[in-house]
């Protein structure tokens, strides 16, 4: 029996109408990342709990554990039981979460809390990626991709945004913020369950090209099975090669403002100014690039040039973190720079490993991103694990090299992806005898 919070469509829907239900993937993302945002309470809390930050980065460890098992288990599921049965619900218990996060007491009841919310999070947003790929035809497919990345990055601005103008009004109450999530959350949880919707099993095992064509390219009467996804080379070339591309992504995302401030001796201040030039031209490039990736219909040039273009940054960047007296303009320019490289890259990767895991089985979506999602996680857990290690045994212009290396190794995976390198000459059309071309 169908549940009434799921509305299945049994047409592809077309203009605003599957604009609307991107849009309210793309806010189930970043409500999701939201709702996993502690960074800016992080000292109130160590204060509170009298806990070290050593115990604080165990416990985040431990909740990405849960969370990369809980990504690839939810994609699986997401996959037999559709987006929406799985999102709504789920959605509205990590509401409940964060209100939960009010009663910790103790860095004990602190873990709990943490991975019972990474756990019901990384289950839950398992089908936001699998949406974007359902409601967005190839034919925009890197630009909505995009979009969907704001989701992530844009939480950290929210959260601290929220942390910033809330936290004087209750008088620097950690608790507050998560009364403030859960309640945020809640209420656009219903917002967005008022509005989205699910494919039918059949619309989602087609490959959508536009708007009005598709193709199906999959036997309904067999099952969808994973081994259809892992015997293919070029799958295994984006998840090997994806792991190697985020080892400097997440360095940056996790440790950019203390790597600068321990290498260069630079303030917080400076530093947090030089990663929001990163981030910003980051954002751009990400929607820019997917639209331009769009339009060619290509992949792998987008994400050849934009890596080969951050191995240049990054090697100028590491150079420099072993230098005295860089300006800060000259790192603010240097980090935008690298921002704008990796966004480049990531948007058109996306598209590509979303089409690439569409040929093998269009109904395998969820159990591609949720490797994808596990992968990330994972390698957040061994960033904060062995970033701080090797950094304290050397320093960090020595792990900005082994994160370059990392990132040098992903050109040679591009080479494996599906996927032409220029756009095939277009065949002009046929004139009827007879009559002139106009």
């Amino acid at each position: 029996m169908r549940l009434s919070y799921v509305r299945e469509l049994d047409e592809y829907p077309t203009g605003a109408r599957r604009m609307k239900i991107l849009a309210m993937a793309v806010l189930a993302i970043l409500i999701g990342s939201y709702e996993g945002q502690i960074a800016p309470v992080v000292p109130l809390l160590l204060k509170d709990l009298d806990m070290s930050l050593t115990t604080y980065g165990a416990v985040s460890g431990g909740a990405a554990v849960v969370g990369a098992i809980a990504s690839i288990l939810g994609g699986r599921l997401t996959d037999r039981l559709g987006r929406v049965r799985l999102l709504i619900p789920l959605m509205a218990l990590t509401a409940v979460c964060c209100f939960a996060m009010t009663l910790v007491h103790s860095p004990r009841d602190l873990l709990i809390a943490r991975i019972v919310l990474a756990f019901v999070d990384g289950v839950a947003m398992a089908s936001t990626a699998p949406l974007i790929r359902d409601f967005s035809p190839r034919l925009g497919r890197a630009q909505a991709f995009g979009f969907w990345t704001w989701g992530p990055v844009g939480a950290n601005f929210l959260a601290a945004a929220v942390a910033g103008w809330t936290l004087p009004i209750f008088d620097n109450s950690w608790r507050s913020q998560f009364v403030i999530m859960g309640c945020f959350s809640l209420v656009i949880s219903i917002v967005i369950a008022l509005n989205i919707a699910d494919l039918s099993p059949e619309l989602r095992a087609r490959i959508q090209h536009t708007e009005r064509s598709s193709a199906d390219v999959v036997d309904l009467t067999q099952p969808a099975r994973m081994r259809t996804l892992f015997r293919r080379r070029n799958i295994w070339a984006h998840v090997v090669g994806i792991s190697l591309w985020l080892v400097l992504y997440l360095t940056l995302s996790l440790f950019g403002q203390t790597m600068l401030v321990g290498a260069l001796g630079i303030s917080s201040a400076e530093a947090s100014t030089i990663m929001a030039a990163f981030w910003s031209l980051n954002l751009i490039t990400l929607i820019v690039t997917g639209r331009l990736s769009d339009r060619t219909q290509l992949r792998k040039p987008f994400s050849l040039a934009g890596t080969v273009a951050a191995v240049i940054v990054t090697a100028y960047l590491a150079v420099s973190l072993g230098q005295e007296g860089v300006s800060t303009g000259t790192l603010m320019v240097i980090g935008a720079l690298l921002g704008g490289s990796l966004g480049i890259a990531y948007a058109p990767w996306m598209a590509n490993y979303s089409e690439d895991a569409e040929d093998a089985d269009p109904r395998l979506q969820g159990t591609a991103w949720g490797m994808f999602g596990f992968l990330s996680k994972g390698i957040a857990v061994i960033g904060l694990l062995v970033i701080p290690r090797v950094v304290e045994a050397t320093n960090w212009q020595t792990w900005l090299y082994v994160a370059l290396g990392c990132l040098v190794l992903f050109i040679p995976a591009i080479l494996l992806f599906n996927g032409p390198w220029r756009r095939p000459a277009r065949t002009p059309a046929p004139v009827a005898a007879g009559k002139a071309e106009v």
